[in-house]
């Protein structure tokens, strides 16, 4: 069973640890965002992972383009614009069904 994972600065992060999610990266600089996103996409557990937007957006080019050519782990993004149709487009590229239709 594959985990979801939660990268964020401690606001963000906070709710998740109230819901029970353990796997949680508190980060506060971008070094330490691009660590917590190298860690996750090495982990062979994690399925998801949700990560502020902010931080997404702000990462390197070639950080950006592993993460949207890989499958697994998705990344799911928090805080920003995309809302619905970001996530429903990320479930249609990991499964490869669109779960609207």
């Amino acid at each position: 069973m594959k985990k979801l994972a939660v990268i964020g600065d401690p606001d963000f992060n906070l709710g998740f640890m109230l819901a029970g999610i353990t796997d949680i990266y508190d980060v506060n600089s971008s070094e330490e965002v691009i660590k917590a996103v190298e860690d996750v996409l090495n982990r062979e557990d994690v399925g998801v992972v949700v990560i502020k937007h902010d931080f997404l957006v702000n990462l390197p080019f070639s950080l950006k383009r592993e993460i949207e050519e890989r499958v697994e782990p998705t990344f799911v993004t928090l805080g920003g614009t995309g809302g619905v149709e970001e996530i429903r487009e990320k479930i249609r590229k990991a499964i490869g069904v669109d779960l609207w239709k």
